[in-house]
């Protein structure tokens, strides 16, 4: 070869060296989330948030290593509502779920040998399918999502599958375990693996399996208990031990007291369902060791919180909120006021604490930016980033609102509330009274200043009609029928004959050698088959 000719071809080298195209960059790995939504868990139902009777280490481990709202809130004081309020962002008077899916309007409720004073008015029955939900904006952005446990805003045609998640195990309908917490579940969205298997731990195990098969991308994972619910059962071993520790902390004369309607619940001493909360945080333990021994946990935002508050009324009478006044389907704290813990394990949050009113529709776009997503600010309407508090920065003060034009089953009133800053203004739909409270100095709620403060009450009452109109909310009609006489003698049923029966039961479930039937709802063959549910493959 020639010396030309080895000119030419060095030429033509680097001619062809520099057409190639850039070496392409190492795709970036957007973070994982991983939501966790416990049923009817109320504010204090916690070791992290202040019970001294249940134990929950694991759903501790996601508040210390986050951020933990201390006034954080559902949407709704019942599941139906609140659960549509984080999947759309909006708030129940905007997306019309303004009760849970199956409770009973109109004549109808009044057929319930209810007697009241109000109609409840007929409401939304599912997700609005034209909603571009919050599982569906991480599935345009190329995230795998999964859904696994309670459902409960939506029927066949308006599933999980239909709003945006990929794989559904469990969501359907029905908002309580059908088939009770152990198998068989009674679920067409989950056939039971063994005879007696935890429904509770099952869901864990469902959602651990999505988290192997899917370590290599970004994915969406949605685990929504059916636990805390009603029916509440336990395994032996959990009762036996929730019932000595009651014992030993000293079982308290009088469990409950009358409240407006129903009796309450004043304590934290019912050894059946702390086996229940201890069972979910044993779930929620299996979630959080996955991530870590997948390599998964420094790149997933894990998510903490409950769709309503505990259930101290009606239904099963299972714990207590106090210092909140109130539990599930009521108006006030006890109701609303939920455990919400963010974990974002690539943000050293200085504050570890933060006491700026926070709502269940603030998930969505909060999800979205932390993601690097961009926000959807038509669809999370009532939503806002709370991203600012992350970094510890603040947002802009905003008015939350809650639309529960129901009676329930749990001894609230039909009501809507408004809480700006301090200040929380409820509003009573049966004969037009509005209470007022300053939650900083008052978080019991137990005085009404409304005579002291009446600009501040006007100021809040004027902002909430403006938002019940814009948003063409469903109000309660006057019952044509009512009959006081046949009201006052419920009220005495319920004094004389509820209130002792409630008192039974929370002793019996305290005595030594109870259960509930033979076999423990077929619990004791769970003990040994889901322990070993924990090891990652």
């Amino acid at each position: 070869m020639t010396n030309y000719q080895s000119l030419i071809l060095l030429a033509l080298c680097i001619l062809f060296a520099t057409c190639q195209p850039a070496e392409e960059p190492e795709e970036i790995r957007r973070p994982n989330v991983v939501f966790i939504l416990a049923d009817d868990l109320g504010y204090h139902d916690l070791s992290c948030t202040g019970s001294k009777y249940y134990e929950t280490p694991n759903i501790d481990r996601i508040a210390q290593r986050g951020i933990q709202f201390t006034q954080g809130y559902a949407a709704c004081q019942v599941c139906s509502p609140s659960r549509a309020s984080i999947m759309s962002g909006k708030f129940p008077a905007r997306h019309g779920i303004t009760d849970w899916i199956g409770a009973k309007t109109g004549t109808e409720w009044s057929d319930l040998d209810r007697h009241t004073k109000l109609l409840p008015p007929e409401y939304v029955h599912k997700l609005p399918q034209e909603y571009i939900t919050m599982p569906e904006a991480f599935q345009e952005a190329g995230y795998t999502t999964f859904f696994s446990g309670k459902w409960h805003i939506g029927s066949k045609g308006s599933y999980p599958e239909d709003h945006g998640f990929d794989i559904n195990v469990g969501g359907w309908e029905k908002g309580s375990p059908m088939g009770g917490f152990f198998a068989p579940h009674n679920n067409p969205k989950l056939e039971a693996k063994e005879p007696g298997e935890s429904l509770t731990l099952r869901l864990a195990e469902e959602t651990v399996d999505f988290l192997k098969s899917h370590q290599d991308s970004s994915f969406f994972a949605f685990l929504s208990f059916y636990a805390v619910h009603a029916p509440l059962e336990t395994t032996q071993e959990k009762w036996a031990k929730y019932r000595q520790k009651a014992q030993e902390q000293g079982v308290e004369d009088i469990g409950f007291v009358m409240e407006r309607r129903l009796p309450i619940r004043m304590v934290q001493d019912n050894p059946v369902y702390a086996g229940l909360v201890s069972t979910m945080d044993d779930a929620v333990g299996m979630v959080l060791d996955a991530l870590e021994e997948l390599g998964l946990d420094d790149n997933t935002i894990v998510v903490f919180t409950s769709d309503n508050g505990g259930v101290a009324s009606g239904d099963a009478y299972a714990t207590t909120n106090l210092p909140l006044r109130g539990g599930k389907g009521y108006q006030w704290e006890g109701g609303i006021r939920e455990p919400y813990f963010i974990t974002v394990p690539w943000m050293n949050t200085v504050e570890k604490q933060s006491n700026i009113p926070v709502s269940g529709v603030d998930f969505y776009p909060t999800l979205l930016d932390l993601a690097g997503l961009d926000l959807k600010p038509s669809e999370h309407t009532d939503g806002v980033s709370l991203l600012p508090l992350l970094q510890g920065d603040s947002i802009e003060e905003r008015p939350l609102y809650w639309h529960y034009p129901h009676y329930g089953n749990q001894g609230g009133d039909p009501s809507s509330i408004i809480r700006f800053g301090d200040w929380k203004l409820i509003h009573y739909w049966e004969d037009g009274n509005r209470e007022l409270y300053n939650l900083k100095d008052d978080p019991q709620e137990a005085t009404n200043v409304i005579e002291q403060n009446p600009e501040v009450a006007e100021r809040l009452g004027q902002q909430l009609e403006q938002f019940l109109q814009e948003t063409q909310a469903n109000t309660p009609e006057p019952d044509p029928e009512y009959n006081e006489q046949l009201a006052q003698e419920r009220q005495e049923r319920i004094v004389n004959e509820r209130l002792p029966q409630l008192e039974q039961q929370r002793a019996d479930f305290l005595k030594e050698g109870w259960q509930p039937n033979e076999d423990w709802w077929g619990s004791q063959v769970d003990s040994s088959s889901q322990q070993n549910l924990t090891t990652i493959e």
